[in-house]
């Protein structure tokens, strides 16, 4: 299989050699117009083929590694080092991405099954699709230059055959390990597409937005699984690591959390295009600061820059990716210098009290938040390059910064969507804004009377004034996107006689866009809720001896066992946990450390007990040596839940405003006579 999987990574280069070659070269031929005996038309035709072929190629690269892992093939060093005889199947599958060479050659199948699907459709504009593919073809190329000399997953184990394997990471046999990195590369290479198609358009002066409306879906179902890449990462760290959190602003976390923050903005500000013909530059460069973004990521988890529980060791990989960046930076920036008066805006903005200002807006905080990230996360290598010393910054640096413009955005999710376009009125101010006003300040007192105290004797309390203002605006987002539903659903209620559930319904099928971009911000508010339910979190660690106790929040915990297990991937040991609440027992918990035998190293499987008001959290720190005795930590998280209910409302926003909208004459009994509702474009995600 070693000689099988090298050979089709061979095979894929030249194909996208030929690809990128081919495809330039018919290009230029048809910009120039010049008669050859070369038909440009089939030499890209060509081109196309080979795009296509190179799925296949890399197919049976992946294939081949995969099978080599199920069939215990320990002569391919990878194999070796990733995967064991006892490990299951489900992780000897996961095993592919585990390490450096498996995800680098997941990135690269993604990214073919991406062209694959992408030239299958060039029929939809020849033109632009051929510098579509041809770009992505470029990347490719990088991508299996780093397979074939750089990082090969099918180098052979030096020496005789291990009998058995080292065995995969403990911190990655947790279920959700098997999906959430498929699902954050799925993300990161799909943003490669909208960037193939901003670069071509720009390159060949592209008429118009088509190109974005060709790339609305791509750009969003990119942005869909990058973000349920991110919260499936969250989950794994609360779930596994037993820290009592789920975001530690670790650098491969940022990594992950820049790209979305412009893919974000970008998914707000191509309606500025749509609509008024601005932002287009701010369109270009943010699509390509995303793509930057995702390669930056790639480059922190394989080469090692940072220090992470994600990252990988220090490795000579990291400067292909950095001469990589510098070669697509540079691109990009000469195309914008050649074809800069293409990206002119055919409006202005006519008041900052407007749609279009609360699109810039949001531009501008969204980037100011990915740029605080990104001085954050790489300070400590600029530190240890201008001082010698590595200066590491901590999560206060990122909460005393990113907690306000979160909450800013967060204002902004509210206000945008009760603004007009191009400019408004005072009557219409104090209309759109009653009702959302009264929701905040009504928070507020209900906040304050539940206990919330900003001020606890005369000492700021920081956590609680932050969770004050985003339960607030919370409240206020939520009752004025709601108030929008309220509006369009009466005026269908009226106009056919449907009852208000049915017109809803009826209101978010004739635009799924916008109500789809609706829920999405409901669901952002949701999981901001959940967030700072963090402010009010409570510990307890405590030695259990048998029926001894400890307290945490309402709950008291008694030790009723501790018990060892083994099987032939690991030993075991549980802690036995009999939980009471108000004197009467409720349910039992059964937190655990395992011990890996073939990799040699510990895991933590912490107990979780879900309630819609917190989480309670337990873990088995390990046994006393002298006493023998369980030594628990015990945590109260509030509104946990909220964040993970959060991110299914935003898949199910997604999923609407993906869904194309229907002919509201098409829906209406009233078809005959129709009225027209006024509909505006949609806001997508959060943050408007």
């Amino acid at each position: 299989m070693a000689a099988f999987g090298s050979f089709a990574l061979i095979v894929a280069l030249a194909l996208a050699a030929y690809n990128l070659l081919a495809g330039s070269l018919a290009l230029r031929l048809i910009a120039t117009g010049q008669p050859t005996r070369i038909s440009p038309e089939r030499l890209a035709d060509t081109a196309r083929r080979a795009g296509i072929a190179i799925f296949f190629a890399v197919s049976g690269a992946a294939f081949a590694l995969v099978w080599a892992t199920f069939a215990n093939n320990f002569s391919i060093t990878y194999v070796m080092e990733h995967s064991n005889r006892a490990l299951p199947a489900a992780y000897k599958f996961a095993a592919m991405w585990s390490g450096q060479e498996g995800s680098l050659l997941l990135w690269a199948w993604l990214l073919a099954g991406y062209g694959f699907i992408l030239r299958l459709t060039h029929k939809k504009d020849v033109k632009l699709y051929a510098y579509a593919g041809t770009i992505l073809a470029g990347i490719q190329f990088f991508f299996l230059l780093l397979l074939n000399f750089a990082a090969t997953p099918f180098s052979l184990f030096p020496g005789p055959t291990p009998t058995d394997g080292n065995g995969l990471n403990p911190l990655l046999q947790y279920p959700e390990m098997v999906i959430h990195p498929p699902m954050l590369y799925l993300g990161y290479v799909g943003f490669s597409v909208p960037f193939a198609f901003a670069l071509g358009a720009l390159m060949m002066r592209y008429p118009g937005d088509k190109w974005i409306k060709i790339t609305r879906s791509w750009t969003t179902v990119s942005w869909l699984f990058l973000t349920c890449g991110i919260f499936l990462g969250m989950h794994w760290a609360y779930a596994v690591l037993g820290w009592g959190g789920y975001w530690g602003w670790d650098p491969v976390e940022n990594a992950s959390f820049m790209p979305w923050l412009t893919g974000t903005a970008f998914l707000h500000s191509v309606m500025m295009q749509e609509k008024k013909g601005m932002m287009k530059q701010w369109n270009v460069w943010l699509i390509f600061a995303t793509f930057l973004l995702t390669i930056l990521g790639t480059t922190l988890t394989r080469g090692g820059l940072v220090s992470s529980v994600h990252a990988f060791a220090r490795s000579p990989i990291g400067n292909w990716f950095i001469i990589f960046m510098v070669i697509v930076l540079a691109v990009c920036i000469f195309t914008y210098i050649l074809q800069r008066d293409h990206l002119k805006s055919e409006h202005r903005i006519e008041s900052l009290v407007s749609r279009e200002s609360s699109f810039l807006f949001n531009n501008l905080v969204l980037l100011t938040a990915c740029f605080v990230i990104c001085w954050g996360t790489l300070f400590p290598i600029l530190s240890q390059f201008v001082q010698g010393t590595k200066v590491t910054v901590g999560p206060p640096f990122y909460d005393r910064v990113a907690i306000p413009i979160g909450l800013f955005l967060l204002l902004l999710t509210g206000v945008g969507p009760l603004l007009p376009w191009r400019s408004t009125s005072m009557k219409a101010i104090r209309r759109n804004f009653v009702l959302p006003v009264f929701a905040l300040w009504a928070t507020v007192l209900v906040c304050l009377f539940a206990g919330v105290r900003p001020w606890r004797n005369g000492v700021f309390n920081r956590g609680d004034f932050y969770a004050l203002v985003a339960f607030a605006l919370g409240a206020s987002v939520v009752t004025a996107v709601l108030s929008e539903f309220v509006r369009g659903a009466r005026v269908i209620a009226k106009q056919t006689g449907r009852n208000m559930f049915s017109s809803t319904v009826q209101l978010a099928r004739r635009n799924t866009r916008r109500y789809g971009g609706y829920i999405v911000h409901i669901g952002v508010v949701i999981v901001i809720i959940g967030l700072a339910g963090s402010a009010f979190n409570t510990s307890s660690v405590a030695e259990l001896g048998m029926h001894s106790k400890m307290t945490v929040g309402p709950y008291t915990l008694e030790c009723v066992g501790f018990t060892q297990d083994s099987n032939r991937d690991y030993n075991s040991e549980y802690a036995l946990l009999n939980v009471y609440r108000d004197g009467r027992r409720e349910f039992q918990l059964t937190p655990a450390k395992r011990f890996y035998l073939a990799s040699d190293q510990p895991e933590t499987i912490v107990a979780i007990h879900s309630v819609p008001a917190w989480d309670l959290y337990v873990v088995f720190e390990g046994t006393n040596p002298q006493t023998g005795q369980p030594i628990i930590k015990a945590f109260l998280n509030p509104l946990v839940g909220w964040i993970w209910f959060g991110l299914a409302v935003i898949v199910f926003g997604t999923v609407l405003a993906l869904i194309p909208s229907l002919n509201p004459a098409a829906t209406s009994p009233l078809a005959s006579t129709p009225r027209r509702i006024s509909v505006e474009p949609p806001v997508l995600k959060g943050g408007d």
